[in-house]
């Protein structure tokens, strides 16, 4: 009886609560950069100064991420903080792409046809978008997940 007492004063959480408390911090940033994708000018909102090569800055980087840049005219990279091992990056891969479905919603899946032990892929189902986590080991031997967001060409 007082169990019960105890369960109903307590204070509930909805839904919406539970689920924002899942998202990542750079959730948001995710989302936009996202939708900057599907416009007509692609990632032209957030495009910074020249690097080498044909890569570009952005001035919308993911919260916690590093190194956030665009290639080309469809394709926007970020390296995670530095982890000590690969298996440190193995299994922050997989959190990472537990994260972003959380973020991105049901709309977002793994494309397990496409996917292998180094890197995920994830699809939008409705729109041409898609998104690779893969792992890496830096210059400075520092490994990463690195997180490809880019716009297909069905």
């Amino acid at each position: 009886m007082l169990l019960a007492l105890a369960l109903t004063s307590a204070p509930a959480t909805t839904l919406a609560q539970d689920v924002a408390a899942e998202a990542p911090a750079y959730c948001t940033d995710l989302k936009r950069i996202a939708a900057v994708a599907m416009t007509k000018e692609r990632f032209a909102s957030i495009t910074g100064k020249p690097r080498d090569g044909n890569f570009l800055d952005t001035t919308l980087a993911l919260t916690g991420w590093r190194d956030c840049s665009l290639y080309g005219p469809a394709t926007y990279t970020c390296d995670s903080q530095a982890l000590a091992t690969a298996e440190d990056a193995e299994t922050a891969q997989a959190r990472t792409m537990h994260d972003i479905k959380a973020c991105l919603g049901e709309a977002w899946g793994e494309a397990r046809n496409r996917s292998s032990s180094r890197y995920v892929v994830l699809h939008h189902a409705g729109r041409p978008l898609s998104i690779t986590l893969s792992t890496d080991q830096t210059d400075k031997n520092e490994h990463v997940v690195r997180l490809i967001l880019f716009v297909r060409r069905n």
